[in-house]
């Protein structure tokens, strides 16, 4: 197993008292007359014997519990972790693949990227155990680096045209109301693209029991199984630490060549990345995502499942009106909310029964954006199976307005890929030298959404102060939507249409983050930005 010269660190911040009593007392509870506590599961206050008897009980049932497949009392405890050192890699492959957890991380959109006095400690940093393939390794991430800081410099002129186009009236004293603050950040977010995918980060990630038991089973699939088992490892010690009660169901990790994924990888002789990579983009005709499959009666079916909430025959109430009360926020104020309360109206869970699924093209720092709408699932790639040794990845818009800029990125481009290569030509395996694949890769897959959730994501994707490439996609879906389900593609909006349909103010709900962007007096098709 590959070592790193620097590990993870992972630190247990908040979490429940006696997670593990808590589980069993849970289980308990489900056949009692009464609540039972984890002091009664642990037998506390008792005699030795009876403690131990009790413990020992309760660690019968929590096995026999575990082992038939009655997880949900491991999802009362919850653990908040305090992480860093991770790379954002390992966040795409494996902390952010799923949807059960809550993440804070540190945003390369909003906050520069400073490894402080040495690479290392702003990068992950690998034991190739020789000097010439470390020096390789490192100083490509140093040229990558170096690109990204001269990228800033460079892209700053054409960052701040485009954002004086959206705001003109900052131009005249954008030194005093401190705009270059602004300035800076539409040029840094473009520029990591060419940061390496070893790049560090620092979050807050949660997680219920059950969810970090899967995590340290699950932890050694494709992409970066070495460093994902280290950051599980960490995190069950930590735990282990305050409780160690869940030993007695802890299953230890599927090798990475016993998984499903290692066997399928090596099935039916040579990866063909070439072909498959054509087939897709073919197949998304040039959209950034592309309608595949939808639900054929989406508009009967979400009509006939308002009327079954309110009791209606469709003699008192045609599909347009039903439709209405879940997507025109004239009639559903619920639209306009501050919180997605829609998951807790009756009436608009009717919106769940019409689905999409959509083929993407994203980079690989727009898809950690879009992986955090855990209620839009998708099948990632594992990476291996996807590299063809050709550099694959895509140019943000403002790269494209200067032509310096546009030479950086694409010499920094071919730079990386050149290195993932020679390392790979060394023997140099493919979780340690896809580490310094850029930001800007290439990620191809399928998402599926249904209504309820498709909208909701609409609502924050829509808005121009998203991320460029999955605001892209965004207008690419609600488009498409709207060509099989006009009614319905009509609710596929940014917030402050909402709210303006609904007669909120203010209209934008970002306040001082307003986007500059009256959205709400343009139809969607006439949507354009360059940051």
């Amino acid at each position: 197993m590959p070592q790193f010269k620097t590990e993870p660190e992972v630190r247990l911040v908040s979490g429940l008292e006696r997670p593990f009593d808590n589980a069993v007392a849970t289980a308990r509870t489900c056949y009692s007359k009464g609540i039972v506590t984890p002091g009664v599961v642990a037998g506390d206050g008792k005699s030795d014997a009876v403690r131990d008897k009790r413990r020992a009980r309760r660690d019968a049932l929590a096995k026999s519990i575990f082992d038939a497949g009655h997880h949900t009392t491991l999802q009362h405890a919850n653990f908040q972790f305090a992480m860093s050192g991770i790379s954002r890699q390992a966040i795409w492959s494996f902390l952010h693949s799923h949807p059960y957890y809550n993440s804070e991380q540190v945003s390369q959109r909003y906050v520069e990227v400073n490894p402080g006095e040495d690479l290392e400690g702003g990068f992950l940093a690998p034991d190739l155990g020789d000097p010439t393939l470390q020096q390789l390794y490192e100083n490509t991430i140093g040229r990558q680096f170096a690109a990204y800081q001269e990228l800033i410099e460079v892209l700053k002129p054409s960052a701040a045209e485009a954002y004086f186009d959206r705001f003109p009236g900052r131009r005249k004293d954008a030194e005093e109301r401190g705009i270059r603050g602004d300035i800076q950040k539409r040029a840094q977010e473009v520029a990591r693209y060419v940061l390496p995918v070893a790049t560090k980060a620092h979050m807050y990630h949660t997680v219920s029991a059950l969810t970090l038991l899967r995590y340290y089973r699950m932890c050694q699939q494709p992409d970066v199984p070495s460093e994902q088992r280290a950051i599980a490892q960490a995190m069950i010690d930590e735990v282990l630490r305050v409780d160690p009660g869940f030993e007695v169901i802890l299953q230890q990790p599927i090798g990475l060549e016993e998984t499903v994924e290692y066997a399928a990888m090596n099935s039916n002789g040579p990866i063909g990345p070439k072909e498959y990579i054509g087939e897709f983009d073919a197949e998304l005709g040039g959209k950034v995502s592309k309608l595949v499959d939808w639900s054929a009666n989406g508009e009967d079916t979400l009509a006939d499942s308002v009327r079954d909430v309110l009791g209606r025959p469709r003699s008192t109430m045609s599909d347009e009106e039903a439709i209405s009360w879940v997507t025109d926020p004239v009639k559903s104020t619920y639209l306009a909310e501050k919180m997605n309360v829609t998951t807790h109206s009756k009436l608009d869970r009717a919106l769940q029964h019409s689905a999409y699924t959509f083929a993407k093209r994203l980079s690989h720092t727009a898809d950690s954006q879009d992986q955090r709408h855990r209620t839009t699932p998708a099948s990632r790639p594992i990476l291996e199976t996807h590299y063809t040794g050709e550099p694959d990845f895509v140019t943000p818009r403002l790269m494209e307005e200067s032509e310096h800029a546009e030479e950086i990125y694409r010499r920094s481009m071919r730079d990386s890929w050149n290195a993932v290569n020679a390392l790979l030509d060394e023997g140099v395996p493919f979780e340690i030298a896809s580490y310094l694949l850029p930001n800007a890769l290439a990620i191809r897959f399928r998402e599926s959404s249904n209504l309820l959730n498709l909208m909701h994501k609409a609502r924050m994707r829509l808005c121009y102060n998203a991320q460029e490439e999955v605001w892209n996609a965004m207008i690419d879906e609600a488009e498409q939507v709207a060509k099989v389900h006009p009614l319905i593609g009509e609710a596929l909006q940014p917030p402050c249409v909402y709210r303006d349909l609904a007669g909120t103010r203010p209209k934008c709900p970002e306040g001082p983050r307003f986007c500059g962007v009256k959205a709400w007096q343009l139809d969607r098709q006439d949507y354009e930005r360059v940051i």
